[in-house]
């Protein structure tokens, strides 16, 4: 799998925060969109989509919000500044998504055994995820925040991590020697885990 390559100038996308009344939807499509391939400025409200197909899908600029997608099938799937707040995301393969315009934002999310693994996603933000066992192998996450998540256990390996802000995140284990980190920031009771293969005791 290739390496993500960081970019020099990354653009910032903004979390989509307005909706035309009738593009909110509520826990089921209304019948002229079933079967609908493209989904442009919709907020997707209580959802259960758990092991459905959204294979070759188009979402740009949309909201999930209190949704589960647990399951669901995003082979080719297109997630352009797409937000998920407060869903149900374990185990899904981010890395089967389309690679063209991907930029994701999570809120409150549960990520648990989510892969990330060769997605180009800088300025990324993860805020209150359970990340537990995620993996972000070959993922460039210039700049990314991880603010207040659980990262028990997630995969960290040849991941770009430039300028990525760690200082709320809990239970943070790396290698700098495997991954980039300059600039990275991280509190100082996340030291043992960034020195944990080289069998340093810290006291």
């Amino acid at each position: 799998m290739r390496r993500p390559t960081s970019r020099k100038t990354v653009k910032l996308h903004h979390k989509p925060a307005y909706f035309p009344p009738e593009r909110v939807l509520t826990r089921a499509l209304p019948p002229e969109l079933v079967g609908e391939r493209e989904f442009e400025n919709y907020h997707f409200l209580n959802f259960d989509l758990s092991q459905s197909n959204l294979s070759g899908r188009l979402f740009s600029e949309c909201r999930f919000e209190n949704c589960n997608l647990a399951g669901t099938s995003l082979a080719n799937t297109s997630l352009q500044n797409v937000a998920f707040d407060g869903c149900k995301l374990l185990g899904l393969p981010f890395e089967v998504c389309r690679d063209m315009l991907f930029s994701v934002h999570f809120d409150r999310c549960q990520l648990d055994y989510a892969s990330f693994a060769g997605k180009a996603m800088p300025n990324t933000r993860f805020v209150d995820c359970s990340l537990r066992e995620a993996s972000f192998t070959q993922t460039d996450l210039t700049g990314a925040v991880f603010q207040n998540c659980q990262l028990e256990r997630a995969v960290f390996l040849h991941t770009t991590l430039s300028g990525a802000d760690f200082r709320t995140a809990h239970n943070v284990l790396l290698d700098p020697e495997v991954n980039e980190l300059k600039d990275a920031r991280f509190a100082l009771l996340s030291l043992p885990g960034l020195l944990a293969r080289h069998g340093l005791i810290i006291e």
